[in-house]
């Protein structure tokens, strides 16, 4: 087993607030999780109050994660990965599913709560063949996170960079705009962009109060935008199909009971740099 983590830091746990919710652990919570605190359990039962349809975005946006890395290591051909918010480890992390198709898969994970941290550090860890590696990094600044992940990731070689969940947390929409640019512009040819975004379209209007909510009890705060914004952080890159639509109605995996798939409130798309 290969595992490169040598983010800095120190010791997260010394670090981590348990007075505040954070994103990470009632994110965990909503999966099912246990690694959360009272008080991430207490704003995310009110949440689910608010929009009781949020731990199934929560599930559908962790399925669309496993369909795309599924693509990417398997018909795309993809083996090197950077995974920015990671959140806290769960079934199928990126670099698990990724290395069932690849072994060789190298996963640079990239996050910056302290607890996310250590859980990272003794968690995710790769197959013999591939390499993990966890960067304690805000995505506000992608020029250390691309200084941190060249120790693991070979930036001549396609990369797919996983952004889900994230973008929402940078407020302003033209800096949201610049990390994705500086972050595609240090990938070559070949490589994907994944991202996944919450909406006020699609059914998300009952979002409105709930992000309200979160802002004053939680941490960090968060936006949602449109998909006509959502579509920008593509530009210059090529959508594949079925192109920015509702996270669970992208390319769905077959189920035992017909029907189309359940609208939820999050956009999500896959984009390749020609």
């Amino acid at each position: 087993m290969t595992d490169t983590s040598s983010a800095s830091g120190g010791s997260g746990a010394q670090q981590v607030d348990g007075s505040v919710a954070h994103n990470a652990r009632v994110w965990n919570h909503w999966l099912g999780g246990k690694d959360n605190y009272a008080i991430d359990r207490q704003v995310g039962d009110h949440i689910s109050g608010m929009f009781p349809h949020i731990a199934d975005v929560a599930r559908h946006d962790r399925a669309f994660l496993r369909r795309v890395v599924r693509y990417l290591a398997g018909e795309a051909g993809i083996r090197q990965f950077l995974d920015i918010g990671t959140g806290l480890p769960t079934v199928d992390n990126t670099h698990e599913i990724a290395q069932r198709t690849a072994p060789e898969a190298r996963v640079v994970y990239v996050d910056n709560d302290p607890l996310v941290l250590v859980h990272a550090r003794a968690l995710l860890t790769s197959s013999p063949e591939g390499a993990t590696d966890y960067i304690d990094a805000d995505a506000r600044d992608p020029d250390e996170i691309l200084r941190s992940a060249a120790r693991t990731l070979d930036f001549t070689r396609p990369i797919g960079l996983m952004m889900l969940g994230v973008l929402n947390f940078v407020l302003d929409g033209d800096e949201a705009r610049r990390i994705v640019r500086r972050l595609m512009s240090a990938v070559p040819p070949g490589s994907h962009l994944a991202v996944t975004h919450p909406t006020l379209e699609l059914g998300g209007e009952v979002n409105v109060a709930a992000m309200r909510f979160w802002n004053e009890n939680a941490k960090p705060p968060i936006t949602a935008r449109t998909g006509a914004e959502i579509a920008r952080f593509f530009d210059g890159l090529e959508l594949l199909e079925p192109g920015l639509v509702a996270c669970s109605r992208w390319r769905p995996e077959p189920v035992d009971i017909g029907g189309e798939p359940p609208l939820v409130p999050q956009y999500g798309a896959l984009a390749r740099k020609p």
